[in-house]
């Protein structure tokens, strides 16, 4: 079954950033959206948020292997 909610460690991975900035990052999202802390942020929200493409953050949640990322 696919991943379809963002832990704080894995928004850090995908941005490039550590840990602490990955806890911020998911507040700074729920806040937006109106969301009480603590509740869970969806891949959609992340991506819409950080303008990151959902197909390619799926992959990378969901333990795609490298070479589906090449680009042809």
């Amino acid at each position: 079954m696919p991943q379809v909610c963002i832990y704080p460690k894995q928004a850090a991975q995908l941005t490039g950033n550590q840990y602490t900035a990955g806890k911020r990052l998911l507040q700074r999202i729920r806040t937006k959206l109106g969301k009480p802390a603590g509740s869970y942020v969806s891949v959609g929200e992340f991506c819409q948020f950080t303008g990151l493409p959902e197909a390619e953050v799926s992959r990378a949640l969901n333990g795609a292997p490298a070479s589906t990322f090449a680009r042809t």
